[in-house]
């Protein structure tokens, strides 16, 4: 099967903006492809962002992707600041990516027109989305029309970096166009996108699967569905995964710290990722 690969913000309780513009979508895809999705802590540090609160919200945002329909069983759903070659594949695509294209991106423009100080984590931010498709070898990445750009400089990437170190070693991701328009915030103005919604909106119908799921006997009130956060090797595996997680800097930033609790071990290979058998405990 053709492997996919996409992520999203960990804005915490899912909005109608991510259930329309992409995770619907997900459902339907992880019963025709490989599909890895990822909850992508790491991009959302590049905005100002509360420290105190980031665990939380990614751990929300998973229980929102689970309680929309993804199947565990089925797909791979991950917390991105886990696994460490993703960092580590971003600094290395730094090499390849060129300035002047980082620098035309529409969304640095828009982003940075907002900040007096412009960090240079929002200027490389599609550099980090492209470690994150090229690190599993995806072929395929679901977009909406506002994130075509970046998968442009991705295959751009993808083709540097091949003329410099061999043919073909990253293959070039191909856009999956999702069929729905951007859906637009309160305003009618920005498309929606941090945008928690009260009563009976998303956040009340996850929360109430949530509560109504199959409880964790190792650990009071834990969900069962959250065992299956898994943290998939990449580009670069060697060894155990949890030794190498220590290593990433998570105290101060705020990123959530989820340990592995199942036994067994990760398949070697490279690019190769765990169907199931990871468990997590918050």
């Amino acid at each position: 099967m053709t492997r996919v690969f996409s992520g999203i913000q960990p804005s915490g309780e899912l909005h109608i903006g991510n259930y329309l513009g992409a995770v619907q979508n997900w459902v339907q895809l992880q019963h025709q492809h490989d599909c890895l999705f990822s909850i992508v802590d790491l991009h959302a540090i590049t905005q100002p962002y509360d420290v105190a609160t980031l665990a939380q919200r990614t751990l929300d945002m998973a229980v929102g992707l689970y309680a929309s329909g993804l199947d565990p069983e089925k797909c791979i759903v991950f917390v991105q600041s886990h696994v460490a070659e993703h960092s580590e594949l971003n600094w290395l695509l730094t090499i390849v990516a060129p300035l002047g294209e980082l620098e035309r991106q529409t969304q640095f423009k828009d982003k940075s027109q907002r900040q007096e100080s412009i960090p240079a984590g929002l200027l490389n931010y599609p550099v980090l989305q492209a470690a994150d498709v090229l690190l599993y070898k995806a072929r395929l990445v679901p977009v909406g029309e506002d994130q075509v750009q970046h998968l442009e400089l991705m295959r751009e990437i993808a083709r540097r970096w091949n003329a410099r170190f061999g043919a073909g070693y990253f293959p070039e991701p191909q856009p999956l166009l999702t069929k729905s328009k951007r859906v637009l915030g309160l305003d009618g103005q920005a498309k929606m996108s941090k945008i928690r919604l009260s009563g009976n909106h998303l956040g009340e119908a996850a929360a109430r699967r949530h509560r109504s799921g199959p409880q964790d006997p190792q650990g009071p009130g834990q969900p069962r569905h959250l065992q299956h956060l898994h943290d998939p090797p990449g580009l670069l595996a060697r060894g155990d995964a949890d030794r190498r997680r220590a290593q990433v800097p998570h105290r101060g930033l705020g990123l959530p710290r989820l340990q592995t609790r199942a036994g067994g071990q990760y398949d070697s290979g490279a690019h190769s990722h765990p169907r199931a058998g990871r468990g997590v405990a918050a």
